[in-house]
């Protein structure tokens, strides 16, 4: 038999209005009686009916979470954090894989609207920022992550992007390279072009030349950081000695490719990526990276769009972390200098 509002209360020792009240972020409970409930709640199975609330008004306990790949590690981290802070105030998340492609962030927008989702987390790239304008006009919360839009006033959880250029640059060049390279997803992702400004900002500090032909753009994906690394290392004249890749998948496919041309990383070739996700320890051999703090990220946006939930009129925020570089085994003199 499906457990009622009634099965919840008795479980609990409460009322029901004191059930309800959890449900809906009402009354003067506790943090901690209110996961209580919520526990109870998953115990018993319990799901308050979302199309009911929505009728009414009230708060459907759903938010919508648009990311470019959830088979991405970065962004899949980055869900999970969200998904568990979510879970602990009683929350379901809706995760929606857009390719950084517009259209389906249209489809995916139109979707959550007509499940009433009380907000929309954005971790992908948006090239129609109308999109969004349109959302804030029909007073839908939203909050950014790991993305910037710059022209709209909404929480934003963003890891400093360009520092973590900074020290690509300033860690490799303390190791003698000088002829450098780097792998990029599209510039127009906010997050991409501030690594790579960082980057240039750091080689020009030390009077590092940088050429825009070193530059080869990619998709977000392992086999397309083995394709641009390729190319970087079948050019005529003198290979780079080092590849900045602007994430830790584009990193993972260089090494591929550098297996591939006979190329011995780090002895022939250091190679930098950037997010720290779980497969920058099990590369071979394991790639120094920038680390985002992707867990303590997914947990701010979560808490942010939570607070502009319970009072519309809050404060926007732009929190900004600084990152970290990670050295492993990826990175090393140039041969020669050591």
């Amino acid at each position: 038999m499906k457990a009622t509002i009634y099965d919840v209360a008795k479980e609990a020792g409460v009322s029901i209005a004191t059930v309800s009240n959890a449900i809906n972020g009402k009354g003067k409970i506790s943090k901690k009686r209110r996961e209580e409930i919520f526990k109870i709640m998953e115990r018993l199975q319990y799901q308050p009916s979302v199309i009911a609330s929505a009728l009414t008004g009230k708060k459907t306990f759903t938010l919508g979470l648009l990311i470019p790949d959830i088979s991405n590690p970065f962004f899949a981290e980055i869900a999970r954090a969200i998904e568990d802070e979510a879970h602990q105030s009683g929350y379901s998340v809706i995760i929606c894989s857009t390719d950084n492609k517009d259209e389906r962030v249209e489809r995916y927008i139109a979707l959550l609207e007509s499940k009433s989702v009380d907000g929309i987390i954005i971790g992908t790239g948006i090239d129609n920022m109308d999109i969004l304008s349109q959302l804030q006009s029909r007073s839908v919360p939203l909050a950014m992550i790991a993305r910037e839009a710059s022209s709209l006033a909404v929480d934003t959880v963003v890891a400093d992007d360009f520092v973590g250029g900074v020290l690509a640059a300033e860690h490799l060049v303390s190791l003698g390279h000088k002829r450098l390279a780097v792998l990029s997803e599209n510039l127009k992702v906010s997050s991409s072009r501030e690594r790579i400004r960082g980057f240039r900002q750091g080689l020009a500090d030390v009077g590092v030349s940088f050429d825009d032909n070193s530059i080869v753009i990619c998709e977000y994906k392992v086999e397309e950081g083995k394709r641009g690394a390729l190319e970087l290392l079948q050019r005529g004249g003198e290979r780079p000695t080092a590849i900045f890749c602007c994430n830790d998948l584009l990193a993972i496919g260089a090494i591929q490719a550098a297996k591939e041309a006979g190329v011995r990383v780090p002895e022939d070739l250091s190679i930098v990526g950037f997010d720290d996700t779980i497969l920058a320890t099990v590369t071979d051999p394991p790639l120094t990276t920038v680390a985002q703090p992707m867990e303590h990220m997914g947990k701010l946006v979560f808490k942010l769009i939570l607070g502009h939930l319970q009072n519309k009129d809050s404060i926007r925020q732009r929190i900004v972390l600084r990152p970290e570089l990670t050295i492993r085994q990826s990175t090393s003199h140039v041969a020669g200098e050591a």
